[in-house]
Order: structure tokens, then C-alpha cells, then sequence
């Protein structure tokens, strides 16, 4: 096997520029999807992260039919007191959730007592909420960082349009389950910039505040929101909770709960399966150039070493041997492609990650995008040009081993 390996790369050596051109193409794609990977791969953690740490968390859990007419924030499916004690107590029992936040959301009428305008607004426990979602203070455009009852944490767009600041009282009207008005004052906190863009409308008060503008004589829940020590393990703590939940059932003997991670409930989830896409498109591309390479090389390797090819079947070396030493050849030349792609690769991401490349994601302004190679890329793409280079090889490889010595010593 040695002295095959050694053939091998003395004949790829016999035409040094055919076997660079070749090597350098493979090189290229490989630079390339490997760099593509690690940019879309870092965009998508990124855009998943802003996401689930400024808004939506990790996983949501509601009564069961609430997402379904989520758009009218149904004040009759909410959870109550008994249901969330249940869900507190099993929440923290689980070893893998970090945090979890009860929300009471609702719309309600915002007005500065000149103009009214709508608003969906967000009761939440400060403390826990912001331990949830620790990105949702980085979204505080003015004001403080911190919410107590009778304050309001007002979307930006509703500021700007209602022309509040900061420390301004305003009114917030809402209806309860029973359809009786209430009303309540809050001093304007901070402004909160959307994430989804100019259409967001969400605001933030405490959540005893909530309670009272609704008339709960208990507390009563929409959602709880749920973040993970490790995000990698999403599906697996989504199943998990999906069968201990299933076993609470309501009156009529039907699931009680819903469980939903972030995927479900963002229309951004579908960007993120567009990257994937792409990405695997990318790989497809790859593949075919290094298929095409390899192929012309080993085609053109035969054709002008059929005399050679013959000889070597004359003296008695067999088809096998002659197989394997072409697709040696093409091994080595996938082999070192694949070696310099990753190589350079490498420092191409590093050279951007030093650039510091920033970028704007929905209302996020300055973003720095770090991008990162995991290993288990590093070994994807070798395999898939290793083994493209060593598939691409085995016809001519095939070709030539079932040569005719004496056809072949003729030909000219």
C-alpha cells in the first residue's frame, strides 16, 4: 500500500500544474463553504439569540388552546393560581431550566389625556423576568433599567407618536374577563425599542399592577416563560416537559397545558431554516466542483497513460492495483485540498472576527458578528471531499484497470 501511495504522488507530481489547478479549486470551495458556514451559523445563533434573550425566552408555557387565538390575548385562558403553583413546583424541580417568568398579557387603551392610541401591554415580575431575558434591558433606548409598580415601560414608536418622555403620567384603560372598564396612572420609566421592527407595540408594567388594572381577585397567568442553562439542549428539555405536563388534565380530562419552544411562536424560525437551506445548497456546490475536478483529472490521467497502463498490465500487475493506485491519486489530491481549505479557512475567519464586521438586525443597531468553526465542520466537509475525491475517481480508476495490455501497448 505504500509503494501505491508513492506511485500515486509521483505521478500527480508528473504534472505539476494540472495538479495545482486542481488542488487550488478544491481549495477554494472548501475556503469558501467553510467560511459560509461559519458567517450564516454565527448570523443565526445571533438572530436566535436577540430573539429568545430580549423577548420570547427559551420555551413558553400556556394553557392549553391560548396560542391558538394568542392575536386576541384571550383573558379566558389564562392560568390559574392553582395551575401556576403546579408549574412553579415542577419548573423548579427541573435541573436544566435556568429561570422562568410568569406574563400577563393584554391590550389595553393608552392615553397622555390629548390622544388614545392601542397598546399590548406585558405585566411582568422584574426580577425574573430580566433573568429570563437578559437581553430585554439592552433594549432600554432612555430611562432606567429597572421597573416598579405604578411605572410603564413604553414601546419607542408609541413615544415618539404620542409624544411622551420620560417621567410623564399617563392612563391605561383596559377591560377584564367580566367586559367592566378600568382604569389606572403610570409614570412613563422608559422606552423600550422593538425588536420586530416598526409594527411593535409592547410595553412593560409590574405585574401586581397588572393584576389590578384587571380586577384579579387571584393572580392569574397567560404564559410562563422558560430559559435553559444550555440552549443545545432545547428539544430534548421540550420533550421532557411535554410528557410531565401531559399527565395534568383539566374537568374534561384533556391536557391542561401546552408547551412551546421559540421556534413555534416566531416568524423568524423560518429565516432560520432558509439558512440551513442555503448552507446545505452550499455543500452541494462543493461536492459538485470537487466531483468535476477530480473526475477531468483522473479522465485526462488515463488518457494519456494508456501505453503505461498497458505495460503495467503486461508485466502482471493487477486490475486491483491498477484500480487502487488511481484512486489513490485521487484521494491524495481531495486529501490535500481539503488540508490547505481548512487551513486557510481558518484564518479567514480569523481575519474577520479581528475586523470586528458589524450589522443591524430589526431594530438592533451595532451588532458584532463573531463567527466560529466548530470541529464537527472541520470534519464534515474533509469526509465529503475526501470521499466525493475518491468517488469521482473510480470510473477512470475502472476504466483503466480493465484495460486490454495488448489494445493498450498499440494505442498511440
Amino acid at each position: 500500500m505504500t509503494n501505491l501511495f508513492k506511485i500515486a504522488i509521483r505521478n500527480l507530481m508528473r504534472y505539476k500544474r494540472r495538479t495545482l489547478l486542481t488542488a487550488s479549486l478544491i481549495t477554494i470551495g472548501v475556503v469558501f463553504v467553510l467560511v459560509f458556514i461559519s458567517v450564516s451559523g454565527s448570523f443565526k445563533n445571533m438572530m436566535v439569540g436577540q430573539i429568545t434573550d430580549s423577548m420570547l425566552g427559551h420555551i413558553q408555557i400556556h394553557r392549553k388552546g391560548y396560542v391558538a387565538s394568542i392575536d386576541t390575548l384571550p383573558l379566558t385562558l389564562n392560568l390559574k393560581t392553582g395551575a401556576v403553583k403546579k408549574l412553579e413546583n415542577i419548573l423548579g424541580k427541573e435541573q436544566e431550566i435556568l429561570s422562568f417568568s410568569p406574563r400577563i398579557k393584554f391590550g389595553a387603551m393608552f392615553s397622555n389625556f390629548s390622544e388614545t392610541s392601542n397598546i399590548r401591554l406585558n405585566g411582568i415580575d422584574p426580577e425574573k423576568e430580566f433573568a429570563t431575558v437578559p437581553l430585554l434591558t439592552s433594549r432600554m433606548k432612555q430611562g432606567k433599567k429597572s421597573l416598579h409598580p405604578g411605572e410603564i415601560i413604553v414601546p419607542e414608536l408609541l413615544a415618539k407618536g404620542m409624544k411622551v418622555k420620560i417621567g410623564d403620567t399617563i392612563v391605561i384603560v383596559a377591560t377584564n374577563q367580566d367586559g367592566s372598564v378600568n382604569g389606572k396612572q403610570f409614570t412613563v420609566s422608559g422606552v423600550i425599542e422593538s425588536i420586530a421592527g416598526p409594527g411593535g407595540r409592547d410595553g412593560y408594567i409590574h405585574l401586581e399592577d397588572a393584576g389590578e388594572i384587571l380586577r384579579m381577585d387571584e393572580p392569574e397567568i397567560s404564559e410562563i416563560a422558560v430559559r435553559l442553562k444550555n440552549f443545545e439542549k432545547l428539544d430534548a428539555v421540550t420533550a421532557k416537559l411535554e410528557e410531565m405536563l401531559s399527565k395534568e388534565r383539566n374537568k374534561m380530562n384533556k391536557a391542561a397545558f401546552e408547551v412551546h419552544p421559540w421556534k413555534k411562536l416566531s416568524p423568524f424560525y423560518n429565516i432560520s431554516r432558509m439558512i440551513d437551506m442555503l448552507t446545505f445548497f452550499i455543500k452541494l456546490m462543493l461536492i459538485a466542483i470537487v466531483l468535476i475536478s477530480i473526475m477531468n483529472v483522473m479522465i485526462m490521467a488515463v488518457y494519456e497513460r494508456i501505453r503505461e497502463i498497458g505495460t503495467l498490465s503486461a508485466i502482471g500487475t493487477l486490475p486491483s492495483k491498477i484500480l487502487s493506485m488511481f484512486v489513490i491519486e485521487g484521494f491524495c489530491l481531495g486529501l490535500f485540498g481539503g488540508i490547505i481549505g481548512n487551513i486557510i479557512g481558518i484564518g479567514v475567519v480569523a481575519v474577520m472576527n479581528i475586523s470586528k464586521i458589524t450589522f443591524n438586525f430589526g431594530m438592533q443597531k451595532g451588532l458584532v458578528l463573531t463567527t466560529r468553526i466548530y470541529p464537527g465542520d472541520f470534519l464534515a466537509i474533509s469526509a465529503t471531499v475526501i470521499i466525493v475525491s475518491v468517488i469521482a475517481s473510480l470510473q477512470p480508476a475502472f476504466k483503466a484497470s480493465r484495460m486490454d495490455p495488448i489494445d493498450a501497448l498499440r494505442h498511440v
